[in-house]
């Protein structure tokens, strides 16, 4: 596939890399520490260093620079931000900083394109600056999620409102004290085609009949802002906060998740490039009867398949980043939905090897391996399971054989 980077995507490019080894990297014992006196909730404040940092050098909002007013421009391409996304990937951190990081990014993306202009004022302008943070509220408890059209929480209008009634969770970062505002995703018309029956509106966090319900932890791990329950009773939102048109959730979701499901992919490979250097370090600095492990032919089996995987994923991304930059989000749905299948599972793979190489220290918190892992193979279910990807690529390979195939067979009846 004919494919290069811009030169502006390259300048940018190495003054990530450059920024991450002088500036980021530097700061992730001071951010863990500072994390851990504050709790799950609070925000560190070395943050607010790193934030002033990236804006001093032009590396802010990158995911969508033509609404930035510090440094406006022409929007990367998509082919130009992967390797940055993959550079972030490799601190936990490290997106946030730069104000890109989930779910904020594909948030401000939606509240651009389908915002009034005073949600615009109220809640994109905020994010755009960094000054808070927000959520995505899709997935329910209490129904399977990967099809989306299930979701119950219900959106009715009442005069100049909507009311909100229903239950969320793994509302990623809920729960962090910068959060102010959800994203909701519901119901505005069950009787409508069942494509049209989801609309999308914004909830401000302090809205009464908001709370917050049980936090699952991904493997044990208590992440900053938690993955909550949100719970709505009788929610009241001005009906201006709705989202495009009632009956286009749907369709907003779909666009959303197409870029957010690349840069998830290559902050992936940064994870995986990050793994796969413990391993090599830990491979030259242990020994075991009488030579270092990077003696052994088996852990260098180990380290050339890790090697071989990440570039063969990473040059799978970059395929469907340039199909998205030339033939649109919707022509290159199989190839995105690929790499969202292939690159986690490759990365969680790579990350396993290099805890085994750790021995019991792998799986300890005094390596970043088992929290590397737990992010990494939760990825397999965030934006959609595998299978269900595997659903979109299974029925592109069909269709070039029977155009009219249909998921759904019609009824006999």
């Amino acid at each position: 596939m004919p494919y290069e980077f811009t030169q502006k995507g390259l300048e940018i490019q190495a003054t990530v890399r450059a920024f991450m080894e002088q500036v980021i990297m530097p700061a992730e014992e001071t951010y863990f520490v500072q994390e851990a006196e504050l709790g799950p909730t609070g925000y560190p404040p070395i943050l607010d260093k790193l934030k002033a940092a990236a804006r001093e050098r032009g590396l802010w909002n990158l995911f969508l620079p033509h609404l930035n007013a510090d440094a406006p421009g022409t929007p990367l391409s998509n082919l130009d931000y992967a390797p940055i996304s993959e550079t972030l990937g490799k601190v936990l951190f490290a997106s946030e900083a730069l104000n890109c990081s989930a779910p904020d990014t594909g948030n401000m993306e939606i509240l651009n394109l389908y915002g009034s202009d005073q949600v615009k004022r109220d809640w994109l302008a905020p994010l755009l600056a960094g000054e808070i943070r927000s959520a995505f509220c899709m997935t329910e408890p209490d129904v399977a999620s990967s099809d989306a059209t299930n979701i119950g929480l219900s959106i009715e209008r009442d005069g100049d409102e909507y009311v909100l009634n229903g239950r969320k969770w793994f509302s990623s970062g809920a729960a962090a004290d910068r959060c102010a505002v959800f994203i909701v995703m519901g119901k505005t018309n069950p009787s409508a085609p069942r494509h049209l029956q989801q609309s999308m509106i914004v909830v401000p966090r302090d809205t009464p009949g908001v709370s917050l319900g049980m936090d699952p932890h991904l493997f044990g791990y208590e992440d900053r802002g938690g993955h909550p329950e949100v719970i709505y009773r009788d929610v009241r939102v001005p009906v201006d906060n709705l989202l495009g048109e009632e009956g286009s959730g749907f369709a907003i979701s779909q666009a959303r998740l197409g870029p957010g499901r690349i840069h998830h992919c290559m902050r992936c490979i940064g994870v995986a490039e990050r793994a796969l250097d413990l391993m090599v370090v830990r491979a030259l600095e242990r020994s075991t009867f009488g030579t270092s492990l990077a003696h052994k032919g088996l852990i260098q089996d180990w380290i050339a398949e890790a090697r071989i995987q990440i570039d063969m994923a990473r040059e799978y991304v970059y395929r469907a980043a340039f199909l998205m930059d030339t033939v649109g989000n919707k022509g290159a749905a199989a190839e995105i939905s690929g790499i969202k299948v292939a690159v986690p599972r490759m990365a969680v793979n790579v990350i396993d090897q290099a805890i085994q190489l750790h021995g019991a220290a792998g799986v300890t918190q005094f390596y970043p391996l088992a929290m590397m892992y737990a992010h990494t193979r939760a990825l397999r279910l965030a934006d959609g399971p595998d299978e269900v990807h595997k659903m979109t690529i299974a029925r592109r390979e069909i269709m070039k054989r029977q155009p009219d195939f249909r998921m759904h067979q019609p009824s006999a009846h």
